[in-house]
């Protein structure tokens, strides 16, 4: 526990130096609730609507830090690690070699959950915004997506050969995900033909499961998505378990 604790210390002092996560991960997603509340204000999210605009968003805002961390921290530290040989000195130290990427696990799950406390409370202070969901479902639901997108970056990072085709790899996932999956352009208001190619990327099954558990809407409409993030996660991590490369 006290290694674990003393590399947490260090590596998260190293990534917020980078600035990159807190940029992405805590900057974007309060930035995009401030446009989205003074655009929109309490507008009903469509006519008839008893939700505003704001409150059907919560979710896919949420979802942000965790496409960025998942998505792409993760996969170009591992890879950048790997490339600078410390994955392999971790081999032959007293510590477990999986320790580096627990520690990295934590600390974009951290960057995650600070972003959702920001978003939350700049939504209801700025905004007058109202969760009128369960807690408990709505971070239930958050965990399961965590783990979905977690998983997708410690593949990418875990076999991907260096540092380059990483980026590229997690650039081709991110960018996407967060245009289309409804995190920044709400799904809703997509033509029909964007909500179907959407429905491909994993991040938007997980921002319906958030955003039906933010607007207490009935979770059995978003049974399919559940699916979809649990067989994600198995199978991304079953993949990574498998082939993750240390040199």
């Amino acid at each position: 526990m006290k290694t674990f604790k003393t590399l947490l210390k260090i590596e998260g002092k190293l990534s917020v130096r980078g600035m990159d996560m807190f940029i992405f991960a805590i900057c974007m997603p309060v930035v995009a609730v401030i446009i989205l509340g003074g655009v929109f204000g309490d507008k009903p999210a469509f006519d008839g609507a008893d939700y505003t605009f704001l409150e059907q968003s919560f979710g896919a805002v949420s979802a942000i830090a965790i496409c960025a961390g998942g998505v792409m921290g993760l996969p170009l530290v591992i890879s950048d690690y790997r490339s600078r040989k410390i994955l392999k000195r971790f081999k032959v130290t007293p510590a477990a070699p999986a320790l580096i990427l627990v520690v990295q696990v934590v600390i974009y799950a951290l960057y995650s959950i600070a972003s959702l406390i920001l978003v939350y409370t700049t939504g209801m202070i700025f905004f007058g915004y109202q969760f009128k969901g369960s807690w408990l479902q709505f971070l239930g639901a958050y965990i399961l997506v965590m783990l979905s997108m977690f998983s997708i970056g410690l593949l990418v990072g875990g076999i991907a050969p260096n540092t380059k085709i990483a980026g590229a790899a997690a650039s081709l996932l991110y960018f996407p995900m967060l245009i289309f999956s409804g995190a920044t352009l709400p799904y809703e208001v997509m033509p029909a033909a964007f909500q179907k190619a959407a429905d491909i990327l994993p991040l938007t099954q997980g921002i319906k499961l958030l955003k039906a558990a933010s607007l207490g809407l009935p979770l059995g409409e978003v049974f399919l998505p559940v699916i979809i993030m649990l067989v994600i996660g198995a199978v991304c991590i079953t993949i990574s378990l498998r082939f993750f490369r240390w040199e």
